[in-house]
This record gives structure tokens, C-alpha cells and sequence, in this order.
């Protein structure tokens, strides 16, 4: 049948497409459906890739990496406006969306622009503007990702009051904005934009800021923004905003203090792009914020002809993992062999400055009941910090003391998203302390921080403990050379 496909993914964001490009490795015949202009998905048009590029254009406009040399007010450019940021985003959303049509036409796997709902367990119709056409497949993957959720109290106007797709088209660069929401999301944007010398208030309703973070990370991090001006404030909600003028916005806090701004972002949360998806016809429901359930090794769904991966399926929410978890379901689905997804994986968090994590925080050692000893590296203590002017930030890391072997590392601060990938691979291969002691890193570099935080944590061990190893190594190579 022409309309009949092995299986059709909907969704061309990063689980969608690598799950469509490795069934179509696997010689079957894909279908990719896309609701959006083009394809990318989320991550290419409002989200991964948008951000992060107006993260880099702000930074190397604004000379930010160079002020800890020539101060505060050194500026690349000295007059900063939307245009500025806009330039640089559509020459790389283009290449991005160039390369993934690319992929798709070399792998041969079918695309069509619509929006797809669901007419029975095995077939569905998209709608586009040349009309409805129908398909059938016998397997699917629902990778339709999420979309900014938007309460009814707050006065969204696609302008003053943004959500965090709307902000990625700002015409403006506002004086003074409120980010509603210290997720990932609003923390990353309240810091770029204060990058830009904007005063930027946060309201946050928990006590604390991303409590997933290692504590000292977090407040390292807060403390950064708060020298920045960067006022925030826990414990409050937000009970109304609205647009009462003019680049004019009001907003009421449950504490019944009011704020004044002239653009406020809302980033409190997403919730699954499912609607019009017809799941009731392949019999599956969503929870409350519009999110599938899977099998966390297959990403199978209740159905089992059908499943679903990356934002869909809630944390972690990452492109990275969302990538893996595509690949993991076309695998499954055709019955081909896949490794399943690492237990430690990093996160990476590309606000101003950059954090990355992997592996256990200490307050997860502590209520694992695991003794554990930490080894801590400031950036401005090494000679690539002072180079680069770096007056902020640093790596810890855990590990464990009956085995030395690493339990967690904790970056904030220049390149934090590229430097975790050297204590990745070290945990994920169970690797110890001795690693970083014993190796050579390039001088000068940022990475020699994980040999000084290492021999800062050796030197916090127990002595005799560490008499003991040294010498058994010592004893080892011996051994080695005599042929012993």
C-alpha cells in the first residue's frame, strides 16, 4: 500500500528523528510527521538550539567573557538591540534545519507537513493544507514533544507577557524583566538577559533554586546572580499579570506585593503537545500535563505497537537523553538489540554561568548512608582562569571513601557543559580518584581542574587509608617490571 508505512513517527524533534533514522537503518519504510513549517521540532525552532544560540550572540556582543580584564562596562558592541540577536539565530536554525533534511533524504525516510490525529490503533490522518490524507502503520512512535504550559491568571500577550516559545521572537530587548518560574528554562534566560546589563527579577514559589542541583553548586550559582543585581525572590507566586500599558506590566504576588515591568516571561512548567493527537482512538490516555507513561527500557506504551520518547515521557527532558530514547523504541520495535541508556548521564544547564552534573550530590550520598569525601576546584585557582580573566565558578567532586571510586561531579562556571564529559566517562566506567592523580592534563586548561579538585579530596582522606593505596601500587608496578 503507497500510504503504508513500517512505522510513522510523529514529531521531528531529537526523539523523533533519531528514532526515524535508525528504523530506516534497519530497512524499513518511515514516515515522519511534522506539525511545525519545518522540520527540527521544538528544540531546533524554540527551544535547545534558540536559546543557546541567543546565549552565545549575548555573550559575544556584549563582551562579557572579556570584563573580568576591562571591567564592567566593556561592551564588543556598544548598541545591542533584537535585530543583533535575530541575525545570528536564523543563519543557525537554518543550517540546523538544512542538515536534518539532509539526513532524512539520505536515509530515505518520508516526510510530510500536517497535523496528525490518531483514527485507530494502527492509522491515523494528517491534515495540511493541501488537505487530509490518511496511513497506517504498523508501528509508531508519539515524539510530539511539549509546549509552554499557560495558566488562564496570567495575561499572556505574545509581546509584554511572553512564554518561553514566544520570547525566542522578541522585537525588543526590555530594561527591566520579570521571569516567573526558576526552572531551567527561566533560570537560563533570567541570566542571559541580565548578560545584557537588564535588570531581571525572578519569582520563585519553592524555598530553594533547582533543587535537584547540589546545594553548594546552587548556591554558588545564586550567589553569582545576586552580585549581577539579579533579584530573587522565594516563596512567592504569582496571583495575576497583566498588560496595563504600554510596555507596561503589572503583576500581584500571593504576599500582596506588587512588581512592575516591561516584559515579563512565564516559565513555570510545560505540558504535552498532545492535543488533537486523538489518543482515545489507540486507546491512550495522558496524565494531567498531557504526558505518556512507557516502560522505561523499551519506552513501549500501553499499546504495544506503539510508543513514545523524549518531552512526552517527562524527566529527564533533555535533548541528549531524548535522542537515546528515540533510537532505544525503533530498536525495540523491530526487534534489533539496543544498548539501554546509561545509568549516569550529565545534565547540562546553559545558563550564565553554565552548570553541569553527573552522578550523586551530596545530599544523595548522605541519605544513601554512603562516607563519602569531596574534592573542590575554583576555576580563578588555575592558570586557564586567570588567562581567561575567570573570577567565578568551580568543579567538585564526590567519591566514595571505602573504594575512591567517583560518585558525582558538579560544575559551575566557563565550559561547565563540556568539561563534565571527562568525569562522565570516568564514572560511567567505575573509575576511582586515582585517575585524576595519576593522569596528565593539558597546561594551561580548564579540565586541570579535575587533577586539583582530585589531590584536594586526597588530601581530605584518610591517611592511613591512603598510605595503604599508594603503597599497593607501588607494590603492583614493581611486580610489572620485574615480571613478577
Amino acid at each position: 500500500m503507497q500510504n503504508h508505512y513500517d512505522l510513522i513517527v510523529i514529531g521531528s524533534g531529537p526523539a523523533g528523528r533519531r528514532g526515524a533514522i535508525q528504523a530506516a537503518k534497519l530497512n524499513k519504510r518511515v514516515l515522519v510527521v511534522e506539525r511545525g513549517r519545518r522540520v527540527g521540532g521544538v528544540s531546533v525552532h524554540t527551544g535547545t538550539i534558540p536559546s543557546k544560540t541567543l546565549r552565545e550572540t549575548v555573550l559575544n556582543l556584549s563582551g562579557w567573557r572579556e570584563r573580568g580584564f576591562y571591567g564592567a562596562a566593556y561592551r564588543a558592541k556598544k548598541n545591542i538591540g533584537a535585530d543583533d540577536l535575530r541575525r545570528r539565530l536564523d543563519i543557525t536554525l537554518g543550517h540546523e534545519v538544512d542538515v536534518l533534511e539532509h539526513q532524512f533524504a539520505r536515509n530515505g525516510v518520508d516526510t510530510v507537513e500536517g497535523v496528525a490525529t490518531f483514527t485507530g490503533p494502527n492509522s491515523l490522518s494528517v491534515l495540511s493544507s493541501g488537505g487530509v490524507a490518511d496511513y497506517t502503520a504498523d508501528k509508531f512512535l508519539i515524539a510530539c514533544g511539549t509546549r509552554p504550559y499557560r495558566p488562564a491568571h496570567i495575561g499572556f500577550d505574545g509581546e509584554n507577557i511572553v512564554d518561553s516559545d514566544e520570547i525566542i521572537e522578541l522585537t525588543r530587548i526590555p530594561r527591566q524583566l520579570v521571569v516567573v518560574g526558576a526552572s531551567v528554562i527561566g533560570v537560563e534566560y533570567a541570566s542571559i538577559f541580565s548578560a545584557l546589563d537588564v535588570k531581571v527579577t525572578i519569582i520563585e514559589p519553592n524555598s530553594v533554586l533547582m533543587p535537584f542541583l547540589d546545594r553548594e553548586l546552587a548556591d554558588e550559582f545564586l550567589h553569582d546572580l545576586r552580585e549581577r543585581g539579579v533579584i530573587v525572590r522565594f516563596g512567592a507566586k504569582v496571583v495575576s499579570a497583566d498588560v496595563v500599558g504600554p510596555q507596561h506590566c503589572h503583576l500581584k504576588l500571593t504576599d500582596d506585593r506588587e512588581l512592575h515591568a516591561d516584559m515579563v516571561l512565564f516559565s513555570a512548567g510545560r505540558e504535552g503537545a498532545t492535543e488533537g493527537l486523538g489518543l482515545d482512538a489507540c486507546g491512550l490516555q495522558t496524565d494531567e500535563r498531557g504526558r505518556l507513561t512507557v516502560e522505561k527500557n523499551s519506552f513501549q506504551t500501553a499499546q504495544p505497537h506503539i510508543y513514545a520518547a523524549g518531552d512526552i515521557v517527562g524527566f529527564p527532558s533533555l535533548a541528549s537523553t531524548s535522542m537515546e530514547q528515540g533510537r532505544i523504541a525503533a530498536c525495540h520495535a523491530f526487534n534489533e538489540p539496543a544498548q539501554a541508556a546509561p545509568e549516569f548521564f550529565p545534565y547540562g544547564i546553559y545558563s550564565v554561568p553554565e552548570i553541569s552534573t553527573i552522578g550523586m550530590n551530596e545530599e544523595q550520598a548522605r541519605e544513601r548512608g554512603i562516607p563519602y569525601e569531596c574534592g573542590v576546584a575554583r576555576f580563578r585557582e588555575t592558570s586557564r582562569g586567570h588567562i581567561m580573566g575567570i573570577q567565578h565558578g568551580f568543579l567538585k567532586m564526590l567519591f566514595a571513601l571505602e573504594t575512591r571510586r567517583l560518585l558525582g561531579v558538579h560544575i559551575v562556571g566557563e565550559g561547565a557543559t563540556e568539561l563534565i564529559h571527562i568525569g562522565q566517562a570516568v564514572l560511567n566506567l567505575e573509575g576511582t580518584l586515582d585517575y585524576f592523580v595519576e593522569n596528565t592534563f593539558n597546561y594551561p586548561t580548564l579540565a586541570e581542574a579535575y587533577k586539583v579538585a582530585a589531590l584536594d579530596a586526597w588530601n581530605r582522606m584518610p591517611k592511613q587509608q591512603a598510605s595503604r593505596e599508594v603503597t599497593a601500587r607501588a607494590l603492583e608496578r614493581a611486580r610489572k617490571v620485574v615480571g613478577g
